[in-house]
């Protein structure tokens, strides 16, 4: 599957919609690069991870590997969707390798924490990652019991995001109303499944391109910020009713 791109950004927001959002009965927070900043650079050890299987996997070079791993993801979505449609491959291997990574690099969030704590509303991780990837980092991020669960690629049936067939297992297994969802992600197109569903969507704006294909269509995105946990403090802050100013994304 190639997705096309598009020139076309939207700007980021302020907290003005706050007041809209603030009865949500759900939200739903993709992890990578979502509830951590991408300047992290967690995903720089996962893709050498993924490169370096698929270079032992197949005897291949390191450049080789890598020109194989871009195709899959093109082509499937995932990495390991591609080598489980084309090699079969143990996906349980596969995640447990690529994400053996030190997660020291993420710092815990305060502001986070304390927006997730304000914001009523049940919360859950959608992540085409492993519940294991998602402990790890939420735990270091220091909000993993602000989530009641973790929707993992397993959960999934190793169908990753934007297949619209797990949208829909996410709903129907938590017991979802679309109408009263908020999905944030940071990979523009894996929003328009959860849009056609009804729910609310926030991208969180990222820079490669991977990330942005799909903006330019626009419909699918309802708000789009920069540096979500100050957004997200300030949702939560009018839930509180401290005003839905502070915090405010640039």
């Amino acid at each position: 599957m190639t997705v096309p791109t598009s020139p076309a950004v939207p700007a980021a927001e302020s907290a003005a919609p706050a007041t809209a959002l603030r009865d949500r009965a759900v939200w739903i927070f993709d992890l990578d690069n979502t509830l951590y900043p991408a300047s992290c650079n967690l995903f720089a050890q996962v893709d050498r991870r993924i490169n370096e299987f698929i270079a032992g996997h197949f005897g291949l070079g390191l450049d080789e590997a890598r020109v194989r791993q871009k195709r899959f993801f093109r082509d499937y979505g995932t990495t390991l969707r591609g080598l489980m449609v084309e090699h079969d491959v143990d996906p349980v291997a596969y995640m447990d390798y690529v994400h053996d990574i030190d997660v020291a690099g993420v710092q815990p969030s305060a502001l986070l924490a304390g927006a997730l704590d304000r914001l009523p509303g049940r919360k859950i991780i959608y992540t085409n990652g492993s519940v294991r990837h998602a402990e790890n980092v939420a735990g270091r991020l220091g909000i993993l019991d602000r989530f009641e669960a973790v929707f993992d690629i397993a959960a999934a049936g190793f169908v990753p995001k934007p297949d619209p067939r797990p949208y829909a297992t996410l709903v129907e297994r938590h017991g979802i109303d679309p109408a009263d969802a908020c999905m944030v992600e940071d990979i523009a197109r894996n929003l328009a499944p959860a849009h056609a569903l009804g729910m609310t969507t926030v991208w969180v704006r990222g820079e490669q391109e991977y990330e942005k294909a799909g903006v330019g269509a626009g419909i699918h995105i309802d708000h789009t910020v920069d540096d979500l946990p100050s957004w997200l403090a300030a949702v939560a802050g009018a839930v509180a009713g401290t005003g839905a100013g502070a915090g405010a994304a640039a």
